[in-house]
């Protein structure tokens, strides 16, 4: 009779001293990426009604199911994203939270599709437009931790485009063009997040760990 051995879980050596990365660790990088894909792929679709089929009430409706996805796994990506000062991870998920009721009372109390809402009323973006910054905090995360092209894009992409919109100053032409151009950075940036190391993106625990003292005998 064999007897199987569990292999010792490997040692890494951070800022503040050694740590291993468990399966729950793994597995929380696994789901923040996933729930990135669905986010991107989700954005992607509804803006590609958007862009291609703005005339078709039925596109214009499924943008909003679409929105719905896309803010929930954004919703769920950032609270499984590692990021070393929990003060910014809690401003962030409180962006999305802020975001999200927007987005609720938007799309449930106006008569119109939840899209035609937020194009025709640009001011709905200073409650959506939270949801968009919790966005961009993990791009800039992302292109400051890993030096990422299509982050370094999305960071100024994205308060362009919605600043844009709001103030007016943007031809159609232009949004347009800046919509794809996010798309396809937003795409790129989530598939290339599958094939990244799972480590890196738990990042140096060792930092966490002592950041987490720090705060208990400050507390």
């Amino acid at each position: 009779m064999t007897t199987q051995t569990i292999p010792a879980p490997e040692v890494y050596q951070g800022q503040f001293g050694e740590f291993t990365i468990t399966k729950d660790d793994r597995t929380g990088v696994i789901i923040y990426r996933t729930s990135l894909i669905i986010a991107a792929i989700s954005f992607a679709i509804g803006s590609n009604l958007a862009l291609f089929y703005g005339d078709n009430p039925l596109a214009i409706q499924a943008i909003t199911p679409l929105y719905t996805c896309f803010s929930l796994a954004l919703g769920v990506s950032l609270f499984t994203i590692h990021i070393y000062m929990k003060i910014l991870h809690q401003i962030l998920q409180l962006f999305w939270i802020i975001g999200s009721i927007s987005a609720f009372i938007f799309g449930h109390f106006d008569s119109q599709p939840f899209a035609i809402t937020i194009y025709n009323q640009p001011l709905t973006i200073f409650g959506i437009g939270f949801t968009f910054a919790a966005l961009t905090g993990i791009f800039f995360k992302e292109g400051f931790c890993f030096n990422r092209l299509e982050t370094k894009i999305l960071t100024p992409l994205v308060p362009l485009l919605l600043l844009g919109h709001l103030a007016g100053i943007l031809s159609l032409q232009a949004e347009q063009v800046l919509l794809g151009i996010w798309v396809i950075a937003f795409l790129v940036f989530a598939l290339r997040k599958t094939v990244q190391n799972i480590p890196a993106d738990i990042g140096d625990k060792s930092v966490f760990d002592y950041l987490e003292n720090q705060r208990l005998v400050q507390g």
